[in-house]
């Protein structure tokens, strides 16, 4: 499954080949790092480069080292929050940037700003000299209407609670490390990423399954494959710049979520209940931009309905690990 999310796009192997290794893959343990790693690898291997590909990270969440070794990828366990580990890694004119925090940190305030904030801070500073790539979220942006067709790179930040306050004082020190050092960066504003193990798509799937109700308090959402996702955050290298330059990665559509509890109701066998009314605004991001520079997201929403539906049904494995989409206070 790992394999099937991380093949390249023919975009994605166009930009590999213009951009210089080798490639460093920071905070690389989490849900994207793998696939980011391999589709990297696999781009490289099919223009015959044999630019190293290095995954850093303690390797203590989801993935463990093997899962990229024998993949062609190498790996440094590092603790980027360690001045002394950061100095050891090795030099790289392209770096992608996935570390931080989100779950469990409504009640730790100084675990999130030291490693949101402070963290990349001193990333930035370490590969000052390289081309940067940081993931943000589009939880940064206020809650905008439906009609609005979702918050754009313009919209001025108003971020709701302490993550995204920490996701938007993220991106504002990467932007004082361009300002100032001249680095080029871009911003992954992402929103949603799913894949068959989690997402936004899983836990409204999981709850149709159980026969318990999906609350459409948050009635609308955005969604992309992890497989588009990360193709677009490996060509936004291309547009990396001085000041830092803000993507907004999603999807095409805003998906109600009552007819998604009804489509995987359908799909699943379930009655697709839901409970709730819903609120008139939602967080949610107009990825325009992307999509006239990258070409819009190749997996249609159908696509990913059919996909998670049947691997659930089979008992298929999951993160465990609950988006929060539904949440409207900030508190993760």
């Amino acid at each position: 499954m790992d394999d099937f999310l991380a093949q390249p796009t023919t975009r994605v192997i166009a930009t590999v080949a213009r951009t210089q290794g080798p490639f460093l893959v920071l905070g690389a343990g989490g849900k994207m790092g793998l696939h980011l790693s391999v589709m990297l690898r696999r781009a490289l291997d099919q223009i015959g480069r044999t630019d190293r590909v290095i995954a850093a990270s303690r390797f203590t969440s989801l993935r463990d080292e093997e899962s990229f070794t024998r993949r062609g990828i190498e790996t440094i366990r590092c603790d980027l929050g360690r001045d002394e580990e950061l100095r050891r890694l090795p030099e790289a004119p392209t770096v992608f940037f996935l570390a931080g925090v989100k779950f469990g940190t409504a009640a730790s305030p100084d675990l999130l700003y030291a490693t949101n904030v402070e963290l990349p801070r001193r990333v930035g500073v370490r590969f000052a000299a390289s081309r940067l790539v940081a993931f943000s979220s589009g939880n940064i942006y206020p809650f905008v209407s439906p009609a609005s067709g979702g918050a754009r790179e313009d919209t001025p930040p108003a971020p709701v609670g302490a993550y995204a306050s920490s996701c938007l004082a993220r991106e504002q020190a990467f932007a004082e490390i361009a300002a100032t050092h001249g680095t080029a960066i871009a911003l992954i504003r992402l929103n949603y990423s799913v894949e068959f193990r989690y997402g936004v798509l899983v836990d409204i799937a999981q709850t149709v399954l159980a026969g318990r109700p999906v609350d459409v308090t948050t009635g609308h959402v955005n969604t992309i494959w992890q497989t588009d996702a990360v193709a677009h955050a490996i060509q936004a290298l291309e547009i990396a710049g001085t000041p830092a330059v803000p993507i907004n990665v999603t999807g095409s559509a805003i998906l109600s979520v009552r007819e998604l509890a009804g489509r995987f109701g359908a799909a699943l066998d379930r009655p697709g209940r839901t409970t709730g009314v819903e609120a008139p605004t939602a967080w949610l991001n107009n990825a325009a931009r992307a999509h006239r520079l990258f070409g819009a997201p190749a997996t249609s929403v159908d696509q990913m309905i059919a996909w998670i539906s049947a691997w659930l049904a089979r008992g298929g494995e999951t993160w465990g690990k609950p988006t929060g989409f539904d949440r409207r206070d900030g508190r993760f």
